[in-house]
């Protein structure tokens, strides 16, 4: 059948009239939330909305997260206009900046060579992946892609690089998958060893068998409670720890309930404490702190103000004391009017050594340590905590020590540079 010119027109219109009648119908049905009963008519399957009206739980609890997220997003999307850091945070924005800082960085900017994929929750990549990191790096070659949870591992990518602070069965098995079908991946770090500094009782026992030389480094003599409260007093006085005794929960995974800690001065508020948690000796230590961040083979110390010394006999009418997360506090001590004894950093030949060991016992890479020395002076050195992934962007000049790592381990790989490499 042949059709002339207004005969094809006037189809066409009929086709496109009824095409956006049965489409406003569809807008009017969501707008409506109307049964599927009462528009069965427009569709012969119905196992969509059928679905979606059966959807579980967990998948409803993971759109509201990620409503929330993007909100938190669009906030700190305005908070850096406002500050002038960022004219658009979104992808084409971020690019469009960190594209020119590379070509006003070098005349010949290298080219991309490899890719890293983050997993990381959202408040982690508001404090590590920031614009100074992403500059940094894209000038050196480094492509870094955010991971999106809510499709499968496997159909992205590929990537040469996978940083991730995710746990859990699930995800571990995603990582295997994709392992499967890029063998050359590298992942930062193993799952089942990020699991090892979850769990407080097992976190320091390496560091309890480490072969140090001259100098002593150990771990505050510690319980483990997981019974009940009102078993803590005796089983305190059986294990022969001494007051004030620092309570930590048992699980450390990042929670903010995790870092709950507190110091129980005497043995009658133990039974307030809610297990299971560790509970440790106190060493007084000067008030200061060192933090020591692990990455790879390089090392960053940083001062930071801790709990005071305990005096002999305060511990008598105090109680039991919640204290904040001391070790992340915002502010250092690097400029503070310190004893010069307590500030003085422990030796450059010990921090190599326990971190080298560490890294090869834990099979970590990215981690950090939590320093005391004993009295403030001296050189017995005490760990109190071990943690995986830390705050890097408080680190001084982390973008440089992070993006020299991540260069190489591309060495590592043999990759075929693109650019000059490290220019």
């Amino acid at each position: 059948m042949r059709l002339d010119g207004d005969t094809t027109a006037v189809v066409a219109s009929a086709a496109v009239e009824s095409l956006w009648g049965v489409v406003g119908l569809i807008q009017q049905a969501r707008d409506h939330r109307w049964p599927s009963s009462s528009v069965g008519s427009l569709f012969d399957d119905q196992r969509e909305w059928e679905t979606r009206e059966r959807e579980p739980e967990a998948r409803r609890r993971e759109e509201s997260r990620r409503r929330e997220e993007e909100a938190e997003r669009q906030e700190r999307e305005q908070e850096l206009k406002r500050e002038g850091k960022l004219q658009r945070r979104d992808h084409g924005g971020a690019q469009n900046l960190i594209a020119a800082a590379a070509a006003s960085s070098s005349p010949s900017p290298a080219r991309f060579f490899f890719t890293v994929g983050y997993a990381l929750s959202f408040k982690k990549i508001r404090s590590f992946i920031q614009p100074k990191f992403e500059i940094h790096a894209r000038t050196k070659g480094i492509t870094l892609v955010a991971i999106d949870r809510s499709k499968v591992l496997a159909d992205q990518g590929p990537f040469d690089i996978i940083l991730h602070k995710i746990t859990g069965k699930e995800w571990q098995q995603e990582l295997e998958d994709y392992k499967q079908k890029y063998p050359d991946v590298i992942v930062l770090d193993p799952p089942e060893a990020i699991q090892h500094l979850q769990n407080r009782q097992s976190m320091l026992q390496d560091v309890t068998q480490l072969d140090l030389c001259d100098c002593y480094v150990g771990v505050p003599k510690q319980l483990v409670i997981t019974g009940d409260a009102a078993s803590i007093p005796s089983s305190v006085a059986a294990a022969g720890l001494k007051l004030p005794l620092v309570a930590k929960p048992l699980v450390a995974d990042g929670t903010a309930k995790s870092h709950a800690l507190s110091l129980a001065y005497d043995k009658y508020c133990l039974t307030e404490l809610e297990p299971p948690l560790v509970l440790q000796e106190f060493v007084n230590h000067g008030g200061v702190l060192f933090k020591v961040y692990v990455v790879g083979d390089q090392i960053r110390v940083v001062r930071r103000f801790s709990l005071p010394d305990v005096m002999e006999g305060q511990s008598e009418s105090n109680g039991l004391i919640p204290f904040p997360r001391v070790s992340c506090a915002a502010a250092t001590a690097e400029d503070a009017d310190l004893d010069p004894q307590a500030a003085e950093l422990p030796p450059q030949q010990l921090l190599d050594c326990l971190s080298k060991q560490l890294r090869h016992r834990l099979g970590l890479r990215l981690f950090n340590l939590d320093i005391i020395r004993k009295g403030g002076a001296g050189d017995q050195y005490y760990v109190i905590d071990i943690n995986y992934f830390p705050g890097y962007g408080k680190m001084p000049d982390y973008e440089f020590v992070l993006t020299d790592f991540l260069l190489n381990l591309a060495r590592s790989k043999g990759q075929k540079f693109m650019g000059i490499l490290g220019s």
